[in-house]
């Protein structure tokens, strides 16, 4: 054997070195930018400390790359458990991975933890830091490994390594702390430098209710302190625009524990703001050809059987029983729009059927994972189903997607694409499933959008397109998809007559636009900070009063912008001029109507914008011809002033 190996650098070139040379070796050989924090063998993640025993291609990690990034908030992750252990020795560690934009790690304590604690965690994390322990990598027996942990009290560790079926497996030092891991990890904890904990919340072992409550303590981690200056800076900007938080404030909705978990309640802002985006997608939906259905919330558990639904989706559906009869309450829409199609004999002729639904489903979401309006148990969707020939997919597919490309420019949004395909758990043919996803993928590419491949993520009955919206924040939120489906016409037996006069099998697509009205909705108010454009804002305009003296023509001028159209309010509260201004603002108004005498003198309104916009003195009416010419021109035309 010989005694040196060949390796390939990233550059392509070729240099020989000695058998067992370490990776770390290999870079700092090869010259070029340092900064390493770990390396790529044979495009594997590991180690720098790892020797290389035979002919390979080595890489290095670089802390600020997406791989490196990921090491890096691993080992913080280690560090924070160790930080915790030492400042309380009686916890017990559970797991602590990367994940988007940070890390965590779970713990079992005897009480929750506190902010302070958090800060007491975080010093104690910079003193680790600085003493620049080496992360070292050792394996044992599986058996040796359990034997190990149970004698430290680890059991959530003896409870993993126990449904390891490797004969051996890995763990990491780093000072005193010892941590099942695959690695790989950064050096030495020096190299976490620029990090941050977050927050802190409970979470279930292994996500799963019935297990025992840990206290999960999130945190970030960067390659630099600058990107975690910014990142910082990000999260206290998603913080104001936080849904939620703003949902109070604005009065839009709330949520309550005496009507349940995931439940909204929309006060009448949050109720009229939706029903404009109901009004704006039934005008949309009449324009392209489709027909307003409507399905009952309860549907017999055989069609749910039949469906696939029952084998595939259960968990996520909640069921009763009526006179001894199953009933399975409706987590979407397909069934009862292919029971319309079903209704009557349907001829070539009558495709494309376009049936669209605002419906209302319900699915069954754990405590653990309800956040807001994001995440709920019952919500509507702007579900609709498309029944056509195999010939009228492709432009029914591409009607689609410039169907969502237009509405999502109307709202403001960036986005991109991704097709999710066949996952493990599924119904229908291999060659079904190719002729759907081919069918996806083809209408992209003679769009010339470009996508991203999701492999698995598809729904149990077919593929789909999912469309991800990018808000003010850069943010990105699941909302319109596109499925392609042969399946479900299949099992329902829809058919139509041929041109042949022969029987045919329709193919289905299921898509949604917005998706949930309730995620819209938060993704919404997050992505304008609650000052909503006027034409969508619930409340346009508000008149406000300097003095009582001004109330009968203020409420004159309210009844006339009213009759105009203009969905306003009006303040006429015996209140100082300055506190109702602010509060006007903090409800994100678009204009300010503030009458003094000089505004009954004139016979007009003085519109103030919310941006502090001062604009000259104007009859009701011309500012309601001015709110009508702004709301449709950020609309391109669809919605002028009113609600219907």
């Amino acid at each position: 054997m010989s005694a040196e190996i060949s390796v390939t650098l990233a550059d392509g070139t070729t240099k020989s070195f000695p058998r067992g040379v370490s990776a770390g070796e290999v870079l700092k050989a090869s010259g070029g930018p340092n900064g390493w924090v770990a390396a790529k063998v044979n495009g594997v993640p590991v180690d720098l400390i790892v020797g290389i025993e035979e002919d390979a291609a080595v890489e290095g990690i670089r802390a600020d790359s997406e791989v490196g990034l990921e090491i890096l908030r691993h080992s913080a992750a280690h560090v924070m458990a160790q930080a915790v252990k030492s400042l309380f020795p009686e916890a017990r560690v559970a797991i602590g991975p990367a994940i988007d934009n940070g890390f965590y790690y779970d713990f079992e304590v005897e009480r929750p933890f506190t902010q302070d604690d958090l800060d007491r965690i975080e010093a104690k994390m910079k003193e680790l830091v600085g003493a620049k322990l080496k992360f070292e990598r050792k394996v044992l027996p599986r058996d040796e490994a359990i034997d190990f942990f149970t004698r430290r009290g680890e059991g959530y560790k003896v409870e993993l390594l126990q449904g390891f079926s490797d004969p051996t497996v890995s763990f990491y030092t780093q000072g005193d702390f010892v941590d099942l891991c695959r690695g790989p990890h950064v050096p030495h904890s020096g190299y976490v430098r620029a990090f941050k904990l977050t927050s802190v919340a409970g979470a279930y072992w292994r996500g799963d209710e019935h297990n025992a409550m840990l206290q999960r303590i999130y945190g970030t981690a960067f390659a630099d302190r600058d990107a975690l200056k910014k990142y910082l800076h990000f999260l206290e900007e998603a913080q104001k625009r936080d849904h939620r938080r703003l949902g109070r404030e604005l009065d839009l909705f709330s949520f309550s524990d005496e009507v349940g978990a995931g439940m909204v309640i929309y006060h009448p802002r949050g109720a009229l703001l939706r029903h404009i985006l109901e009004a704006f997608e039934k005008r949309e939906h009449l324009r392209r050809g489709y027909h307003i259905v409507m399905g009952p919330t309860l549907l017999k558990t055989e069609l749910w059987k039949r469906s696939g639904h029952f084998e595939h989706y259960r968990e996520n559906m909640y069921f009763t029983e009526i006179e001894e009869q199953s009933y399975g309450i409706k987590p979407m829409n397909c069934l009862a729009h292919m029971l319309i199609y079903k209704s009557r004999l349907r001829s070539y002729r009558d495709l494309p059927l376009r049936y669209f639904e605002l419906g209302t489903v319900h699915r069954h979401e754990r405590s653990g994972v309800l956040h807001g309006l994001t995440r709920v148990r019952q919500f509507t969707q702007d579900d609709a189903h498309i029944l056509c020939t195999p010939e009228q997919l492709h432009g029914e597919i591409q009607s689609i997607i410039d169907f969502v490309i237009e509405v999502m420019g109307i709202f403001g949004f960036n986005h991109e694409m991704e097709i999710s395909t066949r996952p493990a758990k599924s119904i229908g043919s291999d060659e079904d499933w190719e002729r759907a996803t081919s069918a996806l993928i083809d209408a992209l590419e003679d769009k010339g959008i470009p996508y991203q491949v999701c492999e698995g993520e598809g729904a149990f009955y077919g593929p789909k397109i999912d469309v991800k919206l990018r808000d003010a924040l850069d943010r990105k939120w699941q909302c319109a998809t596109i499925q392609c489906d042969f399946t479900l016409p299949d099992r329902f037996d829809l058919t139509y007559v041929g041109v042949d006069g022969n029987r045919h099998r329709p193919v289905m697509v299921h898509r949604v636009v917005l998706g949930s009205l309730e995620r819209f909705i938060g993704v919404l108010v997050e992505h304008f900070a609650g000052a909503f454009p006027t034409w969508l804002a619930p409340v346009q305009a508000i008149v406000v009063t300097v003095t009582d003296g001004q109330i009968e023509f203020a409420r004159n001028m309210y009844d006339r912008l009213r009759e105009a159209g203009v969905r306003v309010e009006l303040d006429d509260r015996n209140e100082k001029l300055g506190y109702k201004i602010r509060e006007a603002q903090m409800q994100k108004v678009p204009y300010m109507l503030v009458i003094g005498d000089r505004e009954v003198a004139a016979g007009g309104v003085a519109p103030r914008r919310r941006d502090g916009t001062q604009l000259e003195l104007i009859a009701p009416e011309a500012f309601a011809a001015m709110i009508q010419k702004e709301c449709l021109e950020a609309t391109k035309g669809r919605v002028g002033l009113g609600i219907v």
